[in-house]
């Protein structure tokens, strides 16, 4: 699953090429491309279809375009192989190609600069991820969606607070990594994301959340805001060609992980093999010699 620096990647180049364009029409080419929209293909292109895309934002993992005049706004559901690629009008399409969007104008010499003028278009291998409308909470500046108002902030985000971040992962009687992966206290971590950030920080991903002291959660805070930092400089981590940005292009960041996926190679702290466990379904990885299990109690 993409994960914050990948959802940020793609919104950039949505707010470059995408934001400040009036829709001209919407083709959506397979039914479950729009299954979270209740009311159906042909609802969800002509709500859009007309209105003037706002800049594209983005909250944890979640990528929105606000719709302009409208109160709605496209919620972009990527899933395990969703792309939104930016491409020529008269480029071949996809394989699996399940939404496509035109405009009325084409991009200027800073956008793309194709002569026939570009569209965007949801490509799909899996048809996990989507694209829906939705209603914006009231008030709110960036058109947040209204299904997705209870996910917290996410690190990068200057509005997270993080005291509270703290406060809050004292009261739960949970483990560092599940406090990491829950969207409602931290946006935008995922399973990757969160064995980077506790490697760096040398913790366990079991070490119980109330005993982290303040300095220790603003060790762990700097370490998450570092490695996203360091993804979003690379592109984002790609392991195969699904993950790619609106022109296609994969991130590189892979090549620069500490632990997520180098079982059995050395830990590049102190040469110990790195160690994978299963865990909720998925897996973790770490180092036993950098990052000491808790003690049982």
């Amino acid at each position: 699953m993409p994960e914050l620096p990948e959802v940020e990647v793609v919104r950039r180049g949505l707010r470059r090429w995408v934001s400040g364009r009036t829709v001209a029409f919407v083709e959506v080419l397979h039914p479950r491309a729009v299954r979270r929209h209740p009311a159906g293909a042909a609802d969800f292109a002509a709500r859009l279809t007309g209105h003037r895309i706002g800049e594209a934002r983005r909250r944890g993992k979640y990528l929105w375009l606000p719709v302009e005049g409208a109160d709605l706004a496209v919620l972009a559901h990527l899933g395990m192989s969703g792309q939104l690629l930016v491409q020529p009008q008269d480029m071949p399409d996809e394989k699996h190609l399940r939404i496509r969007i035109g405009f009325t104008d084409s991009p200027g010499p800073a956008a793309l600069g194709e002569a026939a003028g570009t569209e965007l278009r949801f490509v799909d291998q899996r048809t996990f991820g989507g694209l829906s409308l939705h209603g914006t909470v009231p008030g709110a500046e960036d058109g947040l969606p209204d299904v997705i108002a209870h996910i917290a902030r996410d690190p990068l985000d200057p509005a997270f607070d993080d005291a509270a971040f703290h406060d809050a992962l004292r009261r739960r009687r949970t483990t560092v990594k599940r406090a990491l992966l829950d969207q409602s206290l931290i946006s935008g971590v995922g399973n990757i994301y969160a064995d980077e950030a506790l490697w760096r920080t040398r913790l366990h991903y079991e070490r119980p959340t109330a005993t982290l002291t303040r300095p220790r959660t603003a060790e762990l805070l700097a370490h998450i805001r570092e490695v996203m930092t360091d993804a979003l400089a690379a592109g984002g981590t790609s392991f195969d060609s699904l993950y790619v940005n609106v022109n296609g292009e994969s991130g590189y960041f892979s090549r620069s992980l500490d632990a997520y996926g180098r079982e059995d190679e050395p830990c590049r702290r102190c040469g110990t093999p790195i160690r994978r466990r299963p865990w909720m379904n998925r897996s973790s990885y770490f180092c036993p010699r950098c990052q000491r299990p808790p003690r049982p109690r």
